[in-house]
């Protein structure tokens, strides 16, 4: 297991292009960072070709060179969530070891969001780190700007703190030493 980066520039992600998820990320990541780049990878995420496009995804998110890669979908029924769940069909367990593999060997830190909090899939297993949902997957992803901007804030405060206190100190030194040569 790979560890999720403090702080992404680029995040890729592999879902559908239409949906609640893919705006859910969107609109969630933003509002934390709204200095990051989203890279969508447009993958079809149920049906028989939904395992090889999730895997190109994977691969073409990963030549982008992105920092943290959420892959997922909404909640959905059994057969929806196929592509990335080990079920008795032999497609869908061709299909799902496939993305599973993929996940796998990225090199780039994954997150796995696929359904609700009660879905759990192969793909969490093998994933860097598993979300509920895709909403709390971009949160795990994305550091909220503002908390950094006030911690940064906070520092300067009590540097400027201890640069006045140093400043008081060196002075009164100063008019000591005066003291003295008079």
């Amino acid at each position: 297991k790979q560890p999720i980066p403090a702080f992404i520039h680029r995040l890729g992600v592999v879902t559908a292009p239409t949906g609640a998820a893919v705006q859910d990320i969107r609109n969630i990541s933003l509002r934390r960072d709204p200095y990051l780049q989203i890279i969508l990878y447009p993958a079809l995420v149920q049906g028989a070709s939904a395992a090889p496009s999730i895997v190109n995804g994977i691969h073409a998110l990963e030549r982008q060179g992105v920092d943290v890669m959420i892959v997922g979908r909404g909640g959905g029924s059994i057969e929806d969530l196929w592509a990335f769940n080990e079920r008795m069909v032999a497609q869908a367990v061709f299909n799902e070891e496939e993305v599973a593999r993929a996940i796998f060997a990225c090199n780039t830190p994954v997150i796995s969001a696929v359904g609700h909090q009660t879905d759990t899939t192969i793909s969490d297993y093998v994933a860097d780190l598993r979300a509920p949902t895709p909403s709390a997957a971009a949160e795990l992803a994305v550091t909220q700007v503002s908390d950094i901007e006030n911690e940064i804030l906070d520092r300067q405060d009590r540097l400027y703190q201890r640069m006045g206190r140093v400043l008081q100190h060196k002075r009164q030194q100063a008019d000591q030493m005066e003291m003295r040569l008079k």
